[in-house]
């Protein structure tokens, strides 16, 4: 188990630049720091007249909150006639007491997002706890047009007609849906030492685990790095790819909307590829990843973020597996373990694959389809990931300075 103390000092040590152990001092908290975040992909079809109360979980507290509400790709401007932000009670879609907040954008309740772009509420004074679930009710009154979404949540989120968005009694509640709507970042203002984003497809985004239960690896991470005050950010999009467009702009394409423009990133988490070598059309040249790799570093360490590599785990016995594909898959792993392009590699490969058949997710970890991982298998990734944020950088690639 990784102790959350050696974490905090690894990654402040790792993170600043470079100077004498006696000059080394934790850098100053970011005014605010990302707490939760999903990845856009695509759009839905619009929800006009409803109150879509979307249930988030968050990773570090705060005493004051903001919100990211999405109409990146919408092709209309998108109304909203309030925004409301409070504490759930438990499970459903109720409010604790007297934390519901009504949102304003430079000071009015009610905003239109234009097509293509994102905009942040004012902040809320509310007290949120490490691990708090948020109900963040958006009120759509027209028809704007598809709604930006992210699909697979893992979580449900319900619905009501547009006169319960302010209510804090959620029994007018009655649809439940599993994806997320508009909503896609809540950021914290207190002490938080800043944020980790894991950004991938699938095997980051959830599938796998069980729903309703925060069990994909970055919760996992988030309630390892707790003591660390550093918050997690998902930036997962299942069926995403690394090199190509498909669900969701690619990996290259999105990475500064989610990753690098959330607030407070320390450290990129990189875990994405297998769908450019099981997809179609399939990727077979290993150095097209490598220098997929070298660019979203590059451009993580120009912002001053640490970057850690993990390893792409088994699929043997998946419906897209075949031996020159595993051989693809072997190659670039090796340039993730070797090449020298990360500050640190998390071998995922080598924690979840079956000993006995290395082509293959161990059994206890496999949820039945041979790709994705269950509860226990998220589990072993998070550890992992965990225990390469407390190793040294590589000599190869270093750290890089925290932007100030």
């Amino acid at each position: 188990m990784v102790k959350v103390g050696q974490v905090l000092v690894a990654l402040l040590v790792a993170l600043l630049p470079e100077t004498t152990a006696a000059a080394v001092a934790e850098p100053a908290p970011p005014p605010w720091t990302g707490s939760w975040e999903t990845a856009p992909h695509g759009t839905t079809a619009a929800l006009p007249g409803a109150a879509i109360r979307n249930v988030v979980h968050l990773s570090v507290g705060g005493t004051a909150v903001r919100i990211r509400i999405s109409n990146r790709f919408g092709i209309a401007p998108l109304q909203l006639g309030a925004v409301t932000v409070a504490l759930r009670r438990a499970a459903g879609a109720d409010a604790v007491p007297g934390t519901l907040r009504t949102a304003t954008f430079s000071g009015a309740p009610t905003v239109t997002v234009p097509a293509g772009q994102d905009l942040f509420t004012d902040p809320l004074p509310l007290s949120v706890p490490a691990g708090a679930d948020l109900l963040v009710t958006v009120l759509t009154p027209v028809d704007s047009g598809p709604a930006t979404y992210h699909r697979s949540a893992l979580q449900t989120s319900y619905l009501a007609s547009a006169a319960h968005a302010a209510d804090e009694n959620g029994s007018a509640y009655t649809t439940a849906v599993s994806s997320w709507y508009y909503v896609t970042g809540v950021d914290v203002l207190g002490d938080a030492a800043g944020s980790v984003v894991a950004f991938g497809d699938s095997l980051t985004d959830g599938t796998g685990s069980t729903p309703d239960t925060n069990h994909r690896w970055p919760d996992r991470l988030a309630q390892r790095l707790s003591g660390a005050r550093l918050g997690v950010l998902n930036a997962g999009i299942a069926g995403n790819r690394l090199l190509r467009d498909g669900t969701g702009p690619s990996a290259l394409n999105r990475l500064d909307a989610d990753a690098l423009d959330r607030a407070g990133v320390r450290v990129l988490v990189v875990l994405e590829g297998i769908n450019d070598i099981k997809g179609s059309p399939e990727a077979t040249d290993p150095a097209a990843f490598a220098t997929a790799y070298r660019t979203l570093v590059a451009r993580a360490h120009a912002r001053g973020i640490r970057v850690v590599g993990v390893t792409l785990t088994p699929y043997g016995g998946y419906s897209g597996y075949t031996p020159a594909r595993e051989a693809v898959r072997q190659q670039v792993n090796a340039f993730i373990r070797t090449g020298g392009a990360f500050d640190a590699v998390a071998d995922a490969d080598a924690a979840v694959r079956d000993p006995a058949a290395p082509e293959r997710i161990l059994p206890g970890y496999d949820p039945g389809d041979h790709l994705h991982f269950n509860d226990a298998g998220m589990r072993a990734v998070a550890d992992t990931v965990a225990a390469a944020l407390v190793r040294e950088p590589t000599a190869a690639a270093g750290p890089a300075p925290i932007a100030r």
